[in-house]
């Protein structure tokens, strides 16, 4: 059997990557991206779009977790997401904390919208440097 790394292959584990990287679960979506866009350079902006989204929806899933947790158990102002709101979630990428911040976000009733936007942003700022790293921008 014969397997070809096709652009379509690659952007597809690439995106499941990205979403199961911002779980709870351990992943290097960065080194994936890196890989896409050096074999199939032409396809570097539809690997940052997809890379972002698969991130962010796993990151959201996180966040929809954390809204499973009951409410009356969250600290009334001593958390870091609440006292910073969904801007902290510009963080979201970091390992470990990023998934902590997510959750968090959830658990605290953080508006889901503004959370997912800042979300993304960061990390398409993240998946934008490894696309530049690799000397596609």
């Amino acid at each position: 059997m014969d397997f070809a790394f096709t652009a379509e292959t690659g952007l597809a584990g690439l995106f499941l990557a990205s979403f199961l990287s911002a779980t709870l679960l351990p992943g290097g979506s960065e080194a994936v991206l890196f890989a896409v866009i050096r074999l199939h350079p032409e396809q570097a902006l539809p690997a940052l779009v997809l890379a972002t989204l698969g991130n962010t929806l796993g990151g959201m899933t996180t966040y929809g977790m954390g809204r499973l947790l009951p409410q009356h158990l969250a600290p009334e102002k001593s958390a870091l997401a609440r006292r910073r709101g969904p801007p902290i979630l510009l963080l979201a990428w970091t390992p470990i904390v990023g998934d902590a911040l997510c959750a968090a976000a959830g658990w605290l009733r953080l508006p889901w919208l503004p959370c997912a936007s800042w979300m993304a942003l960061g990390k398409a700022a993240r998946y934008a440097l490894v696309v530049a790293g690799a000397g596609m921008l």
